[in-house]
């Protein structure tokens, strides 16, 4: 730009000023608001009246809710612009953050006034309707939208409502699994609760994080917690709703839930098997493509909120890490990997006694049942303490007599479920480790190394859940997990 031509409303002449408002922004994209900020204020000392640069630190400032400074910057851009629409915008959403609707509403509409095709300020101003309605309804009613959506509605192919609950459950119901706890505390529930106390020491907030491990073992329930702890909504999405055959449709209803989870922040965003979703696109094959789409929109969805969170955390689990696709699995994204392991004997204990407080139970020995169910899964000891409770209430139905539940029930419902675990921990081994087979080629015997289909850097990714399939899987583990099970169950 030469000295003689008048720079562009919001602009600047100063050439220091906009190399530095260039950098800013550079590190705007890379979510790098703090110092983003340091390089718009260089740039602001330069040049006092560069309004795009107290524009952008005021949008940074908001982010990082300091809300003070980000109405001060946003101030001043109308101040130095009176016709601006960009300023009432910032405005608008400070008030929003701050749950002002009513000032948000005001300062949209005026956005709308300066420029009708505002897009940003037209949605804003529609998803703001909804929060207002819900904050001004009666009690019974509000705590009734407060506690979510029951059900997903879906219209041709398309959905317009997506389940969404607040949960009860905190980590005080979620028994032993402390080392996993731990790891969620300060990966989740810090990013969620004090993201500013995290940016305080320079650590990057995920905005993603993969749960696995094998089926059954809390992975579903953790979320919950994660949603109790943190009073943040909890959104369902199902990749059996998402996906559909007709053109569009699949990218509209991965949207959706974005967007519904933008109207109900603090929200998390759980995929449940998520690899079915994220199956690696180069194997899907012709018959995947709606899969293929579905896995596409997800990545523009989870750049988006990388972008501008707004109160989103996405959690998927699954219990093959292994077959998402890697673009999923990138930092931003899934970059977070988490393992949810089978409950130990502690667990086992804990589960059990968790799962019959509210039960009318006799004398029972928890350490045995914990030792009878070595190798099963948190699920198959709820499902084995919900049918315990079936035995006395038969009988009560039959006799009219009534007594507690005994420790001889356990045992029985114990021999009756089995362990889900086992039949898994076979079928994954052959799919992920090594192996030699003697084939006859030419006559002659050879010994053929048949490789798992696992990549080098998978195996170090997952290798605490690859360690538990080889000694789950071993013929010597199967034999004294039996042996132990065996004396548990008629002994002691």
């Amino acid at each position: 730009m030469s000295d003689d031509q008048p720079p562009k409303k919001g602009d600047t002449k100063n050439p220091l000023a906009k190399e530095l408002y260039t950098k800013a922004g550079e590190l705007f994209e890379e979510n790098k608001f703090d110092e983003a900020i340091e390089q718009y204020t260089q740039a602001i000392k330069i040049d006092p009246n560069y309004s795009s640069a107290y524009f952008n630190r005021a949008l940074a400032y908001a982010i990082e809710n300091k809300y003070s400074e980000a109405i001060r910057d946003a101030e001043m851009v109308m101040k130095l612009e009176p016709d601006s629409y960009d300023a009432p915008y910032i405005m608008g959403l400070v008030n929003e953050y701050q749950q002002d609707f009513a000032g948000a509403k005001e300062w949209y509409e005026k956005a709308l006034s300066l420029n009708p095709n505002y897009s940003e300020a037209k949605a804003r101003l529609s998803q703001l309707k909804t929060k207002m309605e819900i904050a001004s309804a009666p009690q019974q009613e509000k705590t009734e939208a407060q506690a979510g959506v029951s059900e997903t509605v879906i219209q041709e192919g398309q959905i317009k409502q997506t389940k969404w609950h607040k949960s009860q459950i905190t980590f005080k119901d979620v028994v032993g699994m402390e080392k996993e706890k731990k790891l969620i505390y300060e990966n989740i529930i810090l990013a969620i609760k004090k993201p500013e106390l995290l940016k305080a020491y320079g650590k990057k907030l995920g905005l993603g994080v993969l749960f696995y491990g094998p089926p059954g073992c809390g992975k579903t329930y953790f979320v919950n917690a994660i949603g109790g702890e943190t009073n943040s909504n909890v959104l369902i999405a199902r990749i059996n709703e998402i996906v559909d055959m007709y053109a569009g449709n699949t990218e509209k209803n991965m949207h959706a839930i974005f967007e519904q989870a933008r109207k109900n922040t603090p929200c998390i965003i759980f995929f449940d098997e998520v690899d079915a979703l994220g199956t690696k696109r180069e194997g899907a094959g012709e018959s995947g493509q709606y899969m293929r789409m579905a896995v596409n929109q997800f990545l523009q969805e989870m750049d988006g909120v990388e972008k501008n969170p707004e109160g989103i955390f996405v959690i998927g689990a699954t219990n093959q890490p292994w077959d998402m696709d890697p673009a999923l699995k990138r930092s931003g994204r899934f970059g977070e990997a988490i393992y949810i392991p089978p409950p130990d004997y502690k667990s086992r204990k804990q589960a059990f006694i968790y799962h019959t407080r509210k039960m009318p139970i006799g004398r029972i020995n928890f350490g045995r049942l914990a030792r009878a169910t070595t190798g099963f899964s948190n699920a198959d000891i709820m499902e084995i303490s919900d049918k315990a409770a079936l035995i006395p209430a038969a009988e009560e139905d039959r006799t009219g007599k009534r007594r507690k539940i005994k420790m001889s029930d356990f045992l029985r419902m114990i021999k009756v479920h089995g362990n889900t675990l086992d039949e898994w921990y076979a079928m994954i081994r052959k799919e992920i480790i090594s192996k030699t087979e003697t084939q006859i080629v030419d006559g002659k015997k050879q010994e053929i190394v048949k490789e798992g289909k696992l990549t080098a850097e998978e195996k170090a990714r997952y290798k605490r859940m690859i360690k538990d399939v080889k000694k789950n899987s071993s013929s010597w583990r199967i034999f004294i997990k039996k042996m132990i099970r065996f004396f548990a169950l008629y002994f002691f």
